[in-house]
């Protein structure tokens, strides 16, 4: 690679990358944010059913899931500066689009397009933070995540601000959409300009998961589905199992990703401290109490403690997943591509697979599922071990962090 990787790069250049790439994070996030609130105003003017507005919101995942792989081809082919650009730019402009789709097989297509742009960009994102990561020589992957969390918080609370207002959601997504289409152009300026070598070492134009992406990508979709089933369904599991009121049973949404963000934020120094293996694995153990207390709950309270326990358990699971992947080969972006292709598809199929186990059975027993998954945690920490032929020579052999490359 040539670029911004000369290991001579300055500590001030490397604070700024790092800067810049929280910031993109961050506008990644927003966007999220600022469509989730105006759903509502969207399955309006669409004049969708809750069923059909379900389905069209599988879609997005869809486009992530189908277009991720490509990622890597274009990191290769632009170099990763100019690649986030565009595609950064492709998901922000993108925002735009659901509201002015007048019925289901538009939503359905522009979600697609939307879902794609996000998914994509997501991998260039990533790409860059595992390599900032690296030239910093400590974990920076968890607070990235957790700036995507903040990013998220501040589109939904303009979007919320908006929809009180009355405003209609095209002109605020518009106004939303440009706006976070100069931040974040401006702050691409700053990331590392990293440039990939000869055309003879591309990847694929579409390139599937790489086998070392397989196992990492295990443990993101056991992180991601108890994600995925704890926000969708734990309102619903207090109101239906606990019989508790509406305003307590969203308060354990709201506990939930509180404590995802907040152990995001300074996840960072405790992976530096016990490295990516102890790190998840003690998450593991406080998400797989968690689980234990959702499903033994007598009381609301306990339930509550059980869905914050399982959010601070595994917030920092998916973020060292990335970075374990960007360390697994010689192609980051394909490898972090495959984790996110795997990821998205735990994300996709979580809340619809717990509804059908509780049709079936009951709540109680979708979320020992969810338990069992977050016990895989424990069990299989150990595929996030950077190998020793790209440890640092003087820890070769512990669990190091997840930032240790030579």
């Amino acid at each position: 690679m040539t670029g911004d990787t000369d290991s001579t790069l300055s500590p001030a250049r490397l604070r700024r990358a790092r800067h810049a790439i929280a910031a993109v994070f961050c506008a990644h996030g927003a966007v999220t944010g600022s469509f989730a609130t105006r759903i509502p105003w969207i399955q309006e003017n669409a004049q969708l059913s809750a069923g059909t507005l379900g389905l069209a919101l599988a879609f997005p995942a869809l486009g992530a899931a189908f277009a991720m792989p490509l990622a890597g081809r274009i990191n290769h082919r632009f170099g990763a500066r100019a690649a986030l650009r565009g595609l950064l730019a492709l998901w922000t402009l993108a925002l735009i689009l659901p509201s002015l789709a007048p019925n289901l097989p538009a939503l359905c297509l522009v979600l697609l397009v939307y879902g794609a742009t996000a998914g994509m960009s997501d991998v260039a994102m990533n790409a860059l933070g595992v390599e900032t990561e690296n030239r910093l020589g400590r974990s920076i992957m968890s607070s990235l995540h957790g700036m995507w969390s903040v990013g998220a918080l501040i589109g939904s609370a303009a979007g919320t601000v908006a929809a009180h207002a009355g405003t209609d959601a095209r002109t605020h997504h518009l106004i939303a959409a440009l706006a976070l289409t100069v931040v974040g152009l401006f702050a691409v300026r700053g990331v590392l300009d990293l440039r990939s070598g000869a055309d003879d070492d591309a990847p694929p134009h579409f390139a599937p998961p790489p086998k070392s992406a397989l196992l990492i990508g295990a443990i993101g979709f056991a992180a991601v589905f108890a994600e995925g089933a704890s926000l969708d369904w734990s309102a619903v599991y207090l109101r239906d199992v606990l019989d508790t009121d509406a305003g307590l049973a969203a308060a354990s949404t709201t506990a939930f990703a509180l404590t995802m963000a907040v152990a995001r934020l300074a996840g960072d120094r405790v992976v530096d401290r016990f490295g990516p293996v102890r790190t998840v694995r003690a998450g593991g153990v406080l998400a797989t109490g968690g689980g234990v207390l959702v499903v033994t709950a007598a009381h609301p309270a306990a339930a509550l403690a059980g869905f914050a326990l399982i959010g601070l358990g595994i917030a920092v699971v998916v973020p060292l997943a990335f970075a374990a992947a960007g360390r697994s080969g010689p192609a980051p972006a394909q490898a972090i591509a495959g984790v996110a292709t795997i990821t998205y598809t735990s994300g996709l199929i979580a809340p619809s697979a717990i509804g059908a186990v509780a049709d079936a059975t009951s709540l109680v027993v979708s979320f020992g599922l969810v338990t069992l998954l977050a016990f895989g945690l424990v069990v299989g920490a150990s595929v996030l071990r950077p190998k020793p032929a790209v440890a640092d020579s003087r820890t070769a052999g512990r669990d190091e962090p997840a930032s240790i490359r030579p």
